[in-house]
């Protein structure tokens, strides 16, 4: 009896050993930094009134590459773009707008949303924000142009998201621009 006893013991002290151990080795996954990165993502809307239809086009060879550019045309397929409104993707502080003379940018706004995220607002035609001004979503910064010191260019809005200060796949309400996309999309900002 004795010696079942002492058995049982053993086995019960293996048994809450490893009860106490399974808690360590099956906790919970720690999400990587990408996959952290992507919980983090701004809720990005496009950068036009409510309703409006623009193309948008990530076409090969782009640079920098995962970039936008957005075109709005009118009933009979005209390019009507020029002095359109250009409106906040989000929330932020505007942490550069100047005038680029040496990537072609021209007329550009950048803004910070947090956790390294920015959006790159070029080639426009005015800049109604400045540097170290808070922004909301849906807030007026600029018009569209075709500003650019390096290139004759139609007017167009150059679109970037940032993430850590690298250009990344942008999601436009919940649309997902992988590469070489072309496509309508409708703006749900300030509606």
């Amino acid at each position: 009896m004795h010696r079942n006893f002492r058995r049982s013991l053993i086995t019960m002290s293996a048994v809450a050993a490893t009860v106490f151990t399974v808690p360590t080795a099956v906790a919970a996954p720690v999400a990587n930094s990408s996959e952290a990165a992507i919980a983090a993502r701004p809720a990005f809307k496009m950068p036009f009134e409510c309703n409006q239809t623009w193309l948008g086009n990530n076409w090969s060879g782009h640079s920098p590459a995962h970039s936008i550019d957005w075109n709005h045309y009118d009933a009979n397929g005209t390019p009507d773009d020029l002095g359109r409104r250009v409106f906040a993707s989000a929330g932020g502080t505007v942490l550069e707008s100047y005038y680029s003379t040496g990537a072609g940018y021209g007329n550009t706004i950048v803004i910070g949303h947090g956790d390294g995220w920015q959006t790159r607002y070029a080639h426009l035609r005015t800049r109604s924000v400045a540097a170290g001004a808070t922004v909301n979503v849906g807030q007026l910064i600029g018009e569209v142009g075709n500003t650019s010191a390096l290139y004759d260019i139609s007017p167009h809005l150059h679109y970037e998201q940032k993430h850590d200060g690298a250009v990344v796949v942008a999601v436009v309400q919940g649309v997902t621009w992988s590469d070489y996309l072309r496509r309508n999309q409708v703006s749900n900002n300030r509606c």
